[in-house]
């Protein structure tokens, strides 16, 4: 079993979103996908209410996640962890013990063709801004399912 983690600031947008999006294109017998946060703002929370009404406008229902904060064991848990900005990344590999935990961490839009590798954090924005991140996030998510399922 192949296990992903998706990685953002506080576990309540992007990374949800992610979680729930990838899950849903991948086999739940052959994947485990998971989300964590490099902060420990939200800790035990329900994503952000804009994260499970864009994702359940797309079918998606991600209600039953709850926030937790990345943690260094997650390095021995997780196969390929998979972060949403630079800031993400480099908060992740501070915590890593060595490079073999490094090799695991990848931003997520290195599998689209955008202008930016960073997924934009919509907490601030508005519900469009939900919209752009999904969109975003589904992108990156199919080509992640393809190259993982080849």
């Amino acid at each position: 079993m192949t296990k992903i983690l998706m990685v953002c600031l506080g576990n309540i947008c992007r990374s949800p979103l992610a979680h729930g999006i990838l899950e849903s294109k991948l086999s739940s017998d052959k994947f485990t996908v998971d989300s964590a946060g490099t902060g420990d703002y939200h800790i035990g929370q329900l994503p952000d209410h804009r994260s499970i009404a864009t994702a359940k406008a797309n079918g998606i229902d991600i209600s039953g996640q709850r926030c937790r904060q990345f943690e260094r064991s997650d390095f021995d848990t997780y196969d390929i962890i998979y972060v949403m900005d630079h800031s993400n990344y480099d908060n992740v590999v501070k915590l890593a013990r060595n490079s073999d935990d490094i090799s695991k961490v990848q931003l997520i839009l290195k599998y689209v063709s955008s202008s930016s590798q960073e997924v934009p954090d919509p907490y601030w924005g508005t519900s469009e801004d939900f919209d752009e991140v999904f969109t975003l996030l589904n992108d990156a998510c199919e080509n992640i399912a393809k190259n993982l399922t080849q």
